[in-house]
């Protein structure tokens, strides 16, 4: 396994839109497990996409369990995922690894329901509410080059965070 460099904006492939996945092999587990790596050892990543490390193809994780109280699935691996349903709108305070000196407000469906695939090509069909709906909905976005910063509520809902050296992504290690 390995930790991968996240792509940071300005970077303009951030923008590129994925393509589906049509292997479900090895090489594709193998990559799913770097890309768990590098989510976890970001500050707080409760979610990464494919993208955000350079791979375009539609893939994201997602794992909201270190949240205590919150209603979840666990670790999901979510491979050409749709959403297939949403109700309800909230507004919350999102951060990505790819912004990293940066929060914003961000206005979301409430409850989803998400049709995809697994790591081995297993249909999957999944309700999720609030903040594990929140994260899904985020990393999706990535899929097809939108950020937090283009779901902002208004210009008044982006702040600076606190503590660059507490946000951003560590290093690779050599």
């Amino acid at each position: 396994m390995a930790v991968l460099d996240i792509l940071v904006y300005p970077d303009p492939r951030l923008k590129q839109i994925s393509k589906p996945v049509e292997q479900f092999d090895d090489a594709l587990r193998g990559f799913v497990c770097d890309l768990e790596e590098t989510m976890r050892v970001g500050p707080g990543g409760v979610g990464l996409a494919a993208p955000q490390v350079g791979r375009f193809e539609r893939i994201v994780i997602v794992d909201v369990s270190c949240k205590p109280k919150i209603k979840h699935h666990g670790r999901l691996v979510l491979i050409n995922p749709e959403i297939s349903w949403r109700e309800g709108s909230t507004v919350g305070r999102e951060g990505c690894l790819s912004v990293p000196d940066y929060t914003g407000n961000v206005a979301r469906s409430k409850f989803i329901k998400v049709r995809a695939q697994d790591e081995f090509g297993q249909a999957l069909e999944l309700h999720m509410e609030r903040y594990e709906a929140r994260a899904v909905q985020h990393e999706m976005d990535h899929l097809d080059g939108i950020l937090l910063l283009h779901r902002l509520v208004s210009r008044r809902d982006l702040f600076r965070r606190q503590s660059q050296e507490a946000t951003s992504p560590k290093p690779k290690p050599l």
